[in-house]
């Protein structure tokens, strides 16, 4: 495995960085008087995984020879741990709109998404300790079915609050061009999204019982990088270009600060 196999990952994944950088300061340049909002907070997070997966990518050879197996393990999942977070709060942000349109209570919605995520970080360093402890293929077996029923919540959110979007939109009274962007968008996220996380899960189910599956090994670069680019890299790409859109200049209804 030669220096241009190793680094041909960081290349696919490092261009969508500065992307990210520039569209979270023209957000900002656009709506200055807002602080924190989730269309913010999105941007940021997913320059924070594309940074942390160009890194690892960078690093490539270095990462798998890391010891302890939990280290590497640790080292390997942060950034999927951390699109997890990122995506699951686009989810919030539909659930929040289409709770709002039915006159449905919205003021558990932030909790129950804080308290999932930090549901899905706990379990996962008690099983990152249990790796470190057991020293066992069982355990990592354990992680990764952890992390595929993980993705598959995930891809579910998506298919059922998409749905429920794309479906109230389409049964709005009023024929707009405002009306069928939003299907558009919403519908193209939707399929982008559940499809990441379903193959995401699909493959670490077949990983955890076929050690052949395994892409996360220093033997199959150009198939981690595969990997990589289906599961992580083009979906984030394709959301961020699907959803360019600025935020209004005044204060609408439809943008919400995160409090």
């Amino acid at each position: 495995m030669g220096f241009t196999t190793s680094w041909l990952p960081l290349m696919a994944s490092f261009p969508s960085l500065p992307y990210f950088q520039v569209q979270l300061i023209r957000i900002q340049i656009r709506v200055p008087e807002y602080g924190w909002t989730t269309q913010k907070a999105f941007h940021l997070m997913n320059f924070i995984v594309n940074g942390l997966r160009a890194i690892l990518f960078g690093l490539y050879k270095s990462v798998f020879l890391i010891r302890p197996k939990a280290l590497e393990m640790v080292v390997m999942e942060i950034p999927g741990l951390l699109f997890f977070s990122t995506y699951t709060l686009l989810v919030l942000f539909w659930a929040e709109i289409y709770h709002q349109a039915r006159s449905l209570p919205i003021d558990k919605l932030k909790p129950t998404y804080c308290i999932i995520n930090g549901v899905v970080y706990l379990t996962q360093i008690c099983i990152w300790i249990f790796v470190m402890l057991s020293r066992t293929h069982g355990a990592v077996i354990a992680a990764k079915l952890f992390f595929s029923v993980v993705s598959f919540s995930a891809a579910l959110g998506f298919l059922i609050y998409g749905g429920r979007l794309f479906v109230m939109l389409r049964r709005f009274p009023i024929e707009s061009r405002g009306r069928q962007k939003k299907l558009y968008e919403v519908g193209c996220v939707t399929a982008i999204c559940f499809s990441c996380f379903f193959i995401r899960c699909f493959v670490l189910a077949l990983s955890a019982f076929n050690k052949d599956a395994d892409l996360d090994v220093l033997d199959h670069p150009m198939l981690n990088l595969i990997y990589y680019m289906l599961v992580e890299i083009v979906p984030s790409a394709l959301v961020l270009f699907i959803l360019r859109k600025l935020p209004p200049r005044r204060v609408s209804d439809r943008y919400h600060p995160i409090e």
